[in-house]
């Protein structure tokens, strides 16, 4: 049997779990794949791949054309980036890892604190021999405005209240009566956009959230406001944002997803002054890489035993 485990780009994954128990080939592939032809090319030879969450796609065609595959691990419950219906087709078993939320929680309030406080201008100014740079902002007394009041929207907005902030939620399916059992504040999209001092984003992405923050809703947002994102990328308009805090319609962004990742590096946002941007790291935790990594040397060997694993629907 030959497994080959992606995107393992900190090369942490054969130190997390016992992979000598499979008695197999495994190789490890760091680098991220450029393209459909670099996966295909790479991965012909391989029975098993353990896919890292959605960082290489793997759609029909892809599946299509890998007819050695026959087990697909992902870390995590869910994938969208595996296309179900044509694993099934191609006899292609998926199965997913165990999983918990609170690292992209501590990791949004991180990207709010040093939006907030100018974090890193401060540790950079240091570094280059310098001291204070800019006023901070304080968030008692702010309104945390929360998209999506979900488990993650409702546990960032925990940590608010402990700041001293205001919370105000909106999502398309969430009632003043949920809110309010969830210590929120129920409001209208529009007026999400307008009243936060601090906009976090916690939505699926779908057809219906795609987009769904846009030069509109930026341009509702106060001038002092700062933007969250720890959701999507493609759930936030990147070029009306690129626009908002260019222009200054906003104070700034803070960022851990994008349209795109790894995010090329002439990305305009890369530079910008007032944009806070992490590499996707909300689920990068070494806790939680040992429950991906140990849940899916556990799936391997079930499927290999022709026991039950944890498939995907």
């Amino acid at each position: 049997m030959r497994i080959a485990i992606l995107d393992d780009y900190q090369s942490v994954a054969l130190g997390l779990a016992d992979w000598d128990s499979l008695d197999a080939e495994v190789e490890v592939f760091t680098d991220p794949f450029a393209n459909e032809g670099e996966v295909v090319a790479a991965l012909a030879g391989y029975d098993v791949v353990v896919a890292m969450r959605e960082r290489t796609p793997f759609p029909s065609s892809t599946l299509s054309a890998l007819p050695r595959l026959k087990l697909l691990v992902t870390t995590g419950p869910v994938n969208a980036a595996i296309d179900l219906d044509a694993a099934r087709r191609a006899d292609v078993t998926v199965c997913g890892t165990g999983y918990f939320s609170y690292p992209t929680v501590e990791l949004t309030w991180g990207l709010i604190l040093s939006a907030a406080r100018l974090i890193p201008q401060q540790v950079d100014s240091v570094r280059r021999g310098g001291w204070q740079q800019g006023l901070g902002t304080s968030l008692r007394g702010a309104t945390l405005g929360v998209l999506g009041l979900g488990r993650l929207g409702t546990a960032v907005a925990e940590i608010g209240r402990a700041f001293g902030m205001r919370t105000i939620a909106w999502s398309q399916n969430l009632t003043p009566a949920d809110a309010a059992a969830k210590g929120a504040e129920h409001v209208a999209r529009d007026e999400l956009f307008r009243r936060s001092d601090v906009l976090s984003i916690h939505v699926v992405l779908s057809g219906r959230t795609r987009g769904l923050v846009g030069r509109r809703e930026l341009d509702l947002m106060k001038s002092t406001a700062i933007l969250v994102n720890t959701s999507r990328g493609p759930v936030v308009d990147e070029t009306a944002l690129i626009t908002a805090l260019t222009e200054k319609w906003i104070a700034s962004a803070a960022l851990d997803v994008f349209d795109r990742e790894p995010l090329p590096a002439d990305h305009p946002l890369r530079s910008l002054p007032n944009a806070v941007v992490t590499p996707h790291i909300g689920y990068v935790s070494r806790d939680l890489y040992e429950v991906f990594y140990r849940d899916a040397v556990e799936d391997i060997a079930a499927w290999s035993a022709g026991t039950p694993v944890r498939t995907l629907t």
